[in-house]
């Protein structure tokens, strides 16, 4: 199985529960692997592989959606890569929240979502 990595990608993004998340923003830090298996080996042209630039553009836009829940970006975005890329056969995803609302806290908080093509019925 072939994997591709999209690591540390960086968004400051108005995603969180609280108003002042939605007015002032967080940064963000978004990790992605996609695993298939191609139908050539090697792969030598991009139609073979899955397009990392097409990726981070579809996560680059989900960014800029204001929502509460990381959870609910990850679920959205896992679905939009199985729908864009047909040959994607598992997603893992994390996203952190660099500096979360938190008195007194040092560190992130985040979420991450794995899931095999087959686990989910796509629309």
């Amino acid at each position: 199985m072939l994997a591709i990595h999209l690591q540390q990608l960086k968004f400051h993004s108005f995603h969180g529960l609280y108003a002042e998340e939605t007015i002032v923003g967080n940064d963000f830090e978004v990790n992605i692997t996609i695993k298939f298996h191609p139908k050539e080996i090697p792969c030598t042209a991009i139609q073979q592989t899955i397009d990392y630039v097409a990726v981070y553009e579809l996560v680059r836009e989900r960014m800029l959606i204001p929502t509460p829940l990381l959870e609910t970006i990850a679920t959205d975005l896992v679905l939009a890569i199985f729908h864009q890329h047909p040959i994607a056969e598992e997603v893992m995803i994390s996203i952190k929240k660099m500096n979360p609302p938190i008195q007194n806290f040092e560190g992130t908080v985040g979420v991450s979502l794995e899931f095999k093509r087959s686990d989910i019925l796509l629309r």
